[in-house]
């Protein structure tokens, strides 16, 4: 079992969903020590492994509020996968970084910079392959 924590974010990994449970129960245990408590709405679970696709109980807090199960979760940015194997999704990044690029890309048509965008790109692209 493991507990990795950053700043306000905890992440438990547990190797059975029972022993996840028993984790959960002492996470909560030691948060209302210090006069912090689990935000349910914020917290889900997903399962790694070669049973990712089946069905278990759901956890339970301390309080008996239910934990769902997810397809991902978002752990300090970085969305990670429900899958056989562990992985990680780069799609929101991807998302983030094609709305972004296109808002500028349509501020520079608005302002008449139209061709600006392309030849930095081309000139990215020339630059990194070295030719």
């Amino acid at each position: 079992m493991s507990i990795l924590l950053y700043a306000d974010d905890i992440l438990l990994a547990a190797p059975s969903v029972t022993a996840l449970q028993q984790l959960l129960l002492l996470c909560e245990q030691e948060l209302m020590w210090l006069g912090m408590s689990l935000n349910v709405k914020k917290s889900v679970c997903i399962r790694i492994g070669a049973r990712f696709k089946a069905e278990c109980c759901n956890l339970v807090t301390g309080e008996g509020q239910v934990l769902i199960w997810a397809n991902d979760i978002r752990y300090l940015g970085v969305y990670n996968v429900s899958a056989s194997s562990f992985k990680c999704s780069l799609d929101n990044a991807k998302r983030s970084f094609y709305r972004s690029f296109n808002a500028i890309r349509t501020a520079d048509i608005v302002n008449g910079l139209s061709g600006v965008c392309e030849s930095a790109i081309e000139t990215e692209v020339y630059d990194v392959r070295g030719t």
